[in-house]
């Protein structure tokens, strides 16, 4: 008897991801799940430099400041409460000096940038396609920062401005890294704040929009949401709020994206590159012993021979 149904999404058979790959991860908090794995597994990764961004607007818009270099200034920050703030980045950017976000926004780019021009795979998650419209200059923004919402007006991206916005971010990245393999995927959180219904429409304008551009642009989609929705269709697979999926199905979708996007080669590393991950983790009641002075050396060992075959390095 199947109690579920299982989704076996299909294996990708190029541009797949090795020890020579390069990752840079945008977009909403199911991105840095992917990329906290990818990291884990120490393989070279960057996640969301300018914090976790939901919409297809306000990644578009880091990517082309990014690409076209643009500097801030005090004028263009909000200030709410003590702190500073920027519109078009997540409250990680924000800081008592206007000053210092203005070096947070610099340093952010400076190192997305890096990935953009470099990095084999851009994997870009989309969280929603609902916005809100900043009154005052009437931009589209990535975080309202618990400004009053009398500030702001809500609206929901159509499917063809989600096509817009997505082949704009496509044709920026392919400007200055024309063989990055790009890869879409939506985020499988529910975002309820909008409504239950308003968060299918939301989630339906991304899927529809993500299957125009990857059939005319070369790029892929990770089915992630699928997955969520239709395989692990039980809230025992959701957090308590039971909107964000826990621990469990985190590495069950990791596992899933491992068996479509990571080379086999490079998953037969992972075992070795755990168990060096958790000896670090390991707090002796003793650190003098003789004991642990063994374990130490042998954990060195282990980790100098992966750092020598794979060419990387661990956190000391």
């Amino acid at each position: 008897m199947k109690l579920r149904t299982e989704i076996k999404l299909k294996s990708q058979q190029q541009n797949l991801i090795d020890y020579t790959s390069k990752i840079l991860l945008l977009g909403s908090c199911f991105s840095e799940n992917i990329g906290q794995k990818l990291a884990y597994f120490k393989l070279n990764t960057s996640i969301n430099p300018f914090g976790t961004l939901f919409s297809p607007t306000a990644i578009q818009k880091v990517v082309e400041d990014t690409i076209t270099q643009k500097k801030y200034t005090a004028d263009e920050l909000v200030k709410q409460g003590e702190l500073y703030h920027s519109l078009c980045h997540h409250s990680d950017i924000s800081n008592l000096l206007a000053e210092k976000v203005i070096n947070n926004i610099d340093s952010a780019q400076k190192k997305c940038l890096d990935y953009l021009k470099t990095s084999s795979h851009v994997i870009i998650t989309l969280g929603t396609s609902w916005v809100y419209q900043y009154v005052k200059t009437k931009a589209l923004v990535a975080n309202c920062h618990k400004i009053p919402q009398e500030n702001f007006r809500k609206k929901i991206l159509e499917v063809d401005e989600v096509v817009t916005s997505l082949n704009k971010i496509v044709s920026l990245i392919k400007q200055v890294n024309p063989s990055v393999q790009i890869i879409f995927t939506i985020s499988p959180v529910r975002h309820i704040k909008d409504g239950m219904l308003e968060n299918s429409l939301s989630k339906a304008h991304l899927i529809a929009a993500v299957a125009t551009i990857v059939k005319n642009s070369g790029c892929a989609y990770f089915g992630s949401y699928e997955v969520m929705m239709d395989d692990l269709r039980d809230y025992r697979f959701y957090e308590a709020d039971m909107l964000h999926p826990n621990q469990v199905a985190i590495d069950y979708l990791w596992e899933q994206f491992v068996n479509v996007w990571i080379a086999k080669k490079a998953q037969s590393y992972f075992k070795r590159i755990a168990s060096v991950q958790q000896s670090k983790l390991h707090k002796p009641f003793h650190q003098a012993s003789e004991s642990h002075q063994l374990f130490l050396k042998k954990l060195a060992a282990k980790q100098a021979e992966l750092e020598n075959e794979l060419n990387l390095k661990f956190d000391a």
